[in-house]
């Protein structure tokens, strides 16, 4: 008769916890510990100032990283970048925020650059048309 709404999934890995493999994570994955590995979540993921993860990819729908990432990202939605992150690696995100003091080196790549406003045409710069040769 009533219909209870299921509270969001959460996979927590603690601080003293260690993890070698592939993760996959439905809902939300909080990294307090050490994942050593491929890390696919399909939901929301933040790695705390403790946590660290390394290896050949991370996906998740919105990534915060407040401790070390070394891996290739691919965030569908919002990749944030906290003041006490470290990022190592090449990153595929739909949007960036990055706080002073973070450390980051890689290459990035934003998703859906049609939403990105047209350039504007340059306006000509005052005497490029038109102006007279200073050599006779």
């Amino acid at each position: 008769m009533f219909r209870r709404k299921s509270a969001p999934l959460l996979t927590y890995l603690s601080q003293k916890t260690e993890f070698e493999g592939t993760l996959h994570a439905e809902g939300m994955l909080r990294v307090d510990g050490i994942v050593h590995g491929t890390v696919d979540v399909h939901g929301d993921m933040e790695i705390s100032s403790t946590g660290l993860v390394e290896g050949p990819e991370v996906k998740a729908h919105n990534l915060v990283v407040h401790g070390v990432l070394k891996a290739r990202v691919v965030a569908k939605g919002k990749l944030t970048l906290s003041r006490t992150a470290r990022l190592e690696g090449d990153v595929i995100a739909g949007a960036l925020e990055i706080e002073a003091g973070a450390y980051y080196t890689g290459f990035i790549e934003t998703q859906d650059a049609k939403s990105l406003p047209p350039s504007r045409d340059l306006p000509e710069l005052y005497g490029t048309t038109d102006t007279p040769s200073l050599n006779p």
